[in-house]
């Protein structure tokens, strides 16, 4: 299995956290090109990256500390899946699937345009085990809006652009990304270089 580490993610930037939030926006046409390993990296890092001695101690709050969500990277090479606690990403399946995402997502084309699209997901169970239906009506959703809202603050830092798409085929999407039947499809994040 293809496994990449990427490069140690920074803690402190350029770009002040109040000219992220102001400059925040969503952008759906990008240029073509590619982001570096090293800004991948930030990015799920902002999203779901471990930032303490413990690995329940991450960059977005999770309820319970039960980390229910699963994020991908959706590229030219493939799709690959993010391991918070190595910061590290495996391989899933070989190939640019972009198209078929952005099809599954009710034709929405300028997914397909983003050199990334990330993908989160979320193992409801990991939640509702602890908060019954409470946990899959309100705190998966809330998870996936804190770990969303990281990762397009943090390509705004990173001179990139994003918007967070939920209007698409859950199934399709599913199938598309070869999800377990555990997950739960949640948030498109197409990122790139506003074109």
């Amino acid at each position: 299995m293809a496994k990449i580490v990427l490069p140690s993610p920074r803690t402190d930037g350029p770009m002040a956290l109040e000219t992220a939030i102001a400059r925040r926006r969503s952008i759906r046409k990008y240029r073509s090109e590619d982001l570096t390993l090293e800004q991948i990296g930030q990015l799920l890092w902002a999203a779901q990256g471990i930032t303490g001695r413990a690995d329940y101690q991450r960059a977005a709050p999770s309820a319970g500390g039960c980390h229910p969500l699963e994020l991908y990277v959706c590229r030219a090479d493939g799709i690959w899946h993010y391991l918070p606690k190595e910061h590290a990403l495996t391989l899933r399946q070989a190939g640019d699937i972009r198209q078929a995402l952005a099809s599954a997502a009710w034709h929405q084309d300028f997914i397909a345009e983003a050199p990334c699209v990330f993908f989160i997901s979320a193992v409801v169970a990991r939640t509702t085990r602890r908060y019954h239906e409470r946990g899959a009506l309100r705190y998966v959703p809330m998870d996936a809006a804190h770990a969303a809202q990281n990762l397009l603050l943090q390509a705004v830092a990173l001179g990139l652009g994003g918007v967070p798409i939920g209007a698409f085929d859950d199934q399709a999407v599913a199938l598309v990304l070869s999800l377990s039947p555990q997950e739960t499809p949640l948030y498109i994040l197409p990122v790139g270089y506003p074109g």
